[in-house]
């Protein structure tokens, strides 16, 4: 016996010849599977072994149960396919109280919608100093927050956590958040190094002395630290306002998905099982999200997704006439943008004619 298969001779022709299509295809989907790990994985240490890791990323995961928090009166589900994420980023250096506890705060914020289909997404960013009505909301200790008025958007997360954020976002939005995710600031800079930074191209110098951030014109590979100053640096860039940092946020996202595609991660399974225990020692979910195989799925339905078809924006605002340092979110342009996505549609040109969020040019200040 050879150990070749009992197929013919022109049999095993006619199944390479039939085969090369489909391979092709599937060498090409390869490429950009976020957890094609999870194969090599088996293959290599065996079905005990895979579990065993699957089980170490579950554990790592920290998760909250939203579902259960939140009133039985939230948007419906998508039906169509599409799913809604909610993406905070969490400050773990806030300033200490009078308590000796650290409370608690957002400086990011993004309603990531992944359109049917899974090739397509739409990220708008919410700045964090947006005035909206804020629902009440459960606070740590068991209290309730009336909410109200005129508060600052990232103020709910402060308040109530992740289930006000969510609670205020569906009420914005008219959106169901399918997911959340909190990704803590600490771990967004492990997960930069453990990439081996992220490589950006700078049109002007950049200095910011509060991050110790000093980037010339150029081309620049960035650590952790340096990525994390930044996507934080606000007084250095633009008007100095949070909406040019959003800008910056964007343009650093599609310069990561860039870095990832074509870094070589996806292919080299113990490179990307360290990224994802990185990745996960990092996160907060929603609970439906806190297993692997759940990520797995996740990570799965966005695999297709790449910089190119990501439309990025921010929330339409225009300055409060109360306070200069606050926004309010512009009307008529805001509810095109939630329509666009309950809809399943682009957010049309119109919606950011007149934001203060999408003008200037900050977020050309780096490209991948």
């Amino acid at each position: 016996m050879t150990g070749r298969s009992t197929v013919g001779r022109r049999g095993y022709q006619a199944q390479r010849r039939r085969g090369r299509g489909s391979r092709r295809r599937v060498v090409r989907r390869s490429r950009l599977r976020i957890l094609a790990w999870i194969t090599a994985v088996v293959v290599v240490l065996g079905v005990t072994g895979a579990a065993a890791l699957a089980y170490r990323l579950s554990s790592n995961i920290r998760s909250v149960d939203i579902n259960s928090a939140l009133d039985k009166e939230r948007p419906a589900p998508a039906d169509n396919g599409a799913m809604n994420i909610l993406i905070l980023g969490s400050d773990s250096r806030a300033e200490k109280t009078k308590t000796g506890k650290e409370p608690a705060r957002s400086d990011t914020a993004m309603v990531v919608h992944v359109y049917t289909g899974r090739r397509q997404a739409a990220l708008v960013s919410i700045p964090r100093d947006t005035l909206i009505t804020r629902p009440s909301c459960t606070t740590a200790s068991g209290a309730k927050d009336p909410g109200g008025a005129r508060k600052m958007f990232n103020e709910s997360y402060s308040v109530g956590g992740p289930a006000c954020a969510v609670d205020t976002v569906e009420r914005m939005s008219g959106l169901r958040m399918d997911h959340y995710i909190e990704l803590d600031f600490t771990g967004f800079k492990k997960i930069i190094d453990k990439l081996g930074g992220v490589t950006v191209t700078t049109s002007k110098s950049i200095k910011d002395p509060a991050s110790g951030l000093n980037l010339t014109a150029g081309t620049h590979t960035l650590n952790g630290t340096q990525s994390l100053g930044l996507v934080r640096t606000r007084k250095s860039v633009g008007d100095g306002s949070d909406l040019g940092r959003i800008q910056l946020q964007q343009a650093f996202v599609k310069a990561l998905l860039a870095q990832v595609r074509q870094g070589g991660v996806l292919s080299n399974p113990a490179r990307l099982f360290s990224l994802a225990d990185t990745a996960t020692k990092s996160m907060t979910t929603d609970k439906d999200l806190a297993g692997t195989a759940a990520l797995v799925r996740f990570a799965s339905a966005l695999k297709d997704i790449d910089s190119s078809g990501l439309q990025a924006l921010t929330l339409p605002v225009g300055p409060d006439t109360k306070d200069a340092n606050r926004v309010v979110p512009l009307t008529t342009e805001s509810r095109q943008v939630w329509e666009a996505l309950r809809t399943d549609q682009p957010v049309p040109t119109t919606a950011t004619a007149r934001s203060m969020g999408d003008k200037g040019s900050t977020g050309a200040l780096i490209t991948p």
